[in-house]
């Protein structure tokens, strides 16, 4: 009986190992977590050192236990905010405050606010937020004005200002001294920045790719994932600025990323799909699942230890539109917003 046990589990684990990477991928939904509160939602930031998830929500900031659903703190008056970077060496964090030009310093340990930066004049709607270590600066994106701050993380000052060629989205920075953009035009394009230097180096066209949003990056084979809105993912050599491939995804994606551990990338699509896609090789790319997750679940952060990607959506009123419109109203249902956890 021993025997044909053991005989068992080896067959069992030998057809295991023979099948595709892709064959072993299903995440589904581990938790839901209604959290509640008012204002709207942006971007997630997870924080592998604290163990805690950052929500912006319009006027503040969230700060949520992913284990146990709740709000253990929130960073409160920060207009408008869109994002939040971390520079965990540094013992600080940055939000992006777009309705008030600024940018928030808050302390990791506290989380209280130090300092309140103001952007330069022509700089206008700072949505995506980056912090790149190699140069130890920080890079807000500007919606309106089209083109990039950069400020010095080690005393909050402002170096400069980048043009950029359209609206930027999101960034992705390759631990080198190189910062990577999305331009969300028609025709999709990545703009190159040398951070020290605070100048674009190269600006890269992404054939196949409408307005790109969400951008991830694999800095050891160095490729970029790019989440477009005619619902591909476009993957680029980070060096020749070549488009590799594109690869089908849900749609409505707004936030990408990567894990380098599992070798995944992930598309969090507002269909309430989150598309799971795995790297065969630096050039090859296959879609191991569409998982299942809400409607509106369109931003995600990673946690690099557990590979759990979070999300967040709620739940909507839909009224006919407004006169002379064409859209319908939506209106968020009180106290439905909700945290998803997507798990293996």
């Amino acid at each position: 009986m021993r025997k044909q046990i053991l005989s068992g589990l080896v067959l069992t684990v030998a057809v295991m190992l023979s099948l595709p990477a892709t064959s072993q991928v299903q995440y589904q939904l581990k938790h839901k977590f209604t959290i509640g509160g008012d204002g709207g939602w942006d971007y997630l930031t997870y924080d592998p050192v604290g163990k805690r998830l950052f929500v912006s929500r319009s006027t503040r900031v969230q700060v949520i236990d992913t284990e146990k659903g709740t709000v253990i703190a929130e960073i409160a008056n920060t207009p408008g905010v869109h994002g939040i970077a971390l520079a965990q060496e540094l013992g600080k964090g940055f939000t992006s405050n777009g309705a008030e030009n600024t940018v928030t310093v808050f302390d990791l340990k506290t989380l209280a606010e130090t300092a309140r930066i103001k952007l330069p004049d022509t700089d206008k709607n700072p949505d995506a937020i980056l912090y790149d270590a190699a140069s130890k600066r920080v890079f807000t994106f500007n919606g309106r004005s089209k083109n990039a701050t950069a400020i010095d993380a080690t005393n909050n000052t402002v170096v400069g200002s980048i043009p950029l060629h359209d609206k930027p989205e999101f960034a992705a920075a390759d631990g080198k001294g190189m910062v990577y953009v999305n331009i969300e035009s028609q025709v999709g394009e990545i703009q190159v920045i040398d951070a020290k230097k605070a100048v674009v180096t190269s600006s890269w066209t992404l054939t196949g790719c409408e307005e790109p949003s969400g951008l991830a990056m694999d800095t050891k084979s160095r490729r970029l994932f790019s989440g477009c809105h005619n619902k591909v993912v476009a993957v680029t050599n980070a060096d020749t600025g070549q488009v590799v491939t594109t690869v089908t995804i849900g749609d409505g994606v707004d936030a990408n990323g990567f894990d380098p551990e599992t070798k995944l990338a992930f598309s969090s699509n507002g269909d309430g799909t989150l598309t799971v896609i795995h790297e065969d090789s630096a050039d090859k790319f296959t879609v191991a699942q569409n998982a299942a997750t809400q409607r509106g679940a369109r931003t995600m952060a990673l946690n690099p230890h557990n590979h759990e990607v979070y999300l967040v959506t709620a739940e909507f009123d839909v009224q006919p539109p407004a006169e002379g419109q064409t859209r319908p109203r939506r209106t968020m249902k009180k106290d439905s917003f909700t945290l998803l956890v997507m798990g293996k």
